[in-house]
């Protein structure tokens, strides 16, 4: 039996959300200011972000057509349509791509990592982690297994209790691990960006992803579903994250999240001192005394076919 944010949405293990372009596209509508678009923000608005009205007028089509797009009524937008709502929603190039997906998950063609196995890492990859060496740095998959890490990730999230898994996955560490709020002193962020991302993985058809959510829904309950219900839109991959460490105390990291070419959409995720203190803090460790990355948590086939 799913839980009940797989009932209330239509989740099931393998199939993407019901409805994710319009959702996506509600929650870009809300997230807008009015001053954006140059509208007045008005002092009697009910709702959040622009209205429908006001979006549609934006875009050049009706406020009907509109309605029947978020509420999942129609699900065949032209390109000429899609494009002038991403216009009118102040769209990044990312949401834009993101918005087209979604198009395509939504009419039965899913992203390939989907339904695919698991790919190997290639072994550039893996040379550019051991280059990295020291820096906290991470590949994770669409669903956030930790996949491989650097030394200094390891140091950074190993005494934390991040690592402790059979397989390290950074949502349910963060959703089910009473440490993680303990190791995030802005919990709430972290979780919100951690739901947004696994909902953008489940949103474009990601079997793995809508699994775990549907798991999520159920051993982590309300903290977890209300987030995954209320992330349509895309998490940020470039910010800051306060991080309270064991040993080196409270330190800020920058962190930066790229997407890694191929069809399996592994990100690799670095993390850089974001003050004077942090950086500090990090350089005044005894790192430990390992040979590169040689980090690999999950065992991943490299492209020669051997086990690294």
């Amino acid at each position: 039996m799913p839980g009940p944010l797989c009932a209330r949405r239509g989740l099931r293990v393998g199939t993407m959300p019901d409805n994710a372009l319009g959702g996506f596209l509600r929650a870009r509508r809300e997230a807008i200011a009015p001053s954006e678009v140059g509208l007045p923000a008005g002092a009697r608005r009910r709702t959040p972000g622009l209205r429908r009205s006001e979006l549609a007028s934006l875009a050049g089509i009706s406020v009907e057509y509109l309605t029947r797009l978020e509420r999942g009524r129609d699900r065949h937008p032209s390109g000429q349509v899609l494009g002038a709502l991403a216009d009118a929603l102040r769209l990044s190039p990312e949401e834009r791509v993101h918005l087209h997906r979604l198009l395509k998950a939504d009419n039965g063609e899913t992203c390939a990592q989907s339904t695919r196995p698991m790919q190997p890492l290639r072994p550039t990859v893996r040379t550019l982690l051991d280059r990295l060496e020291s820096t906290p740095a991470l590949v994770v998959d669409p669903q956030g297994d930790v996949l491989a890490c650097t030394v200094g990730f390891r140091w950074l999230a190993a005494p934390v209790g991040l690592l402790d898994a059979d397989q390290p996955n950074l949502t349910r560490f963060v959703f089910t691990d009473t440490r993680s709020r303990a190791a995030f002193p802005d919990w709430e962020q972290v979780a919100d960006q951690r739901a947004a991302a696994l909902r953008a993985s489940a949103d474009l058809g990601s079997h793995p992803a809508a699994a775990l959510a549907e798991e999520l829904s159920i051993t982590a309950g309300t903290e977890f579903g209300r987030r995954f219900a209320a992330s349509a839109v895309l998490p940020t991959w470039t910010g800051v994250e306060r991080w309270e460490h064991p040993t080196a105390g409270a330190l800020r990291l920058a962190y930066e999240s790229l997407l890694l070419p191929g069809a399996e959409e592994y990100r690799l995720v670095a993390y850089l001192p974001g003050d004077a203190d942090t950086s500090k803090a990090l350089a005044a460790l005894n790192w430990p005394a390992e040979s590169g990355s040689r980090s690999t948590v999950r065992s991943v086939a490299t492209s020669e076919g051997s086990w690294a």
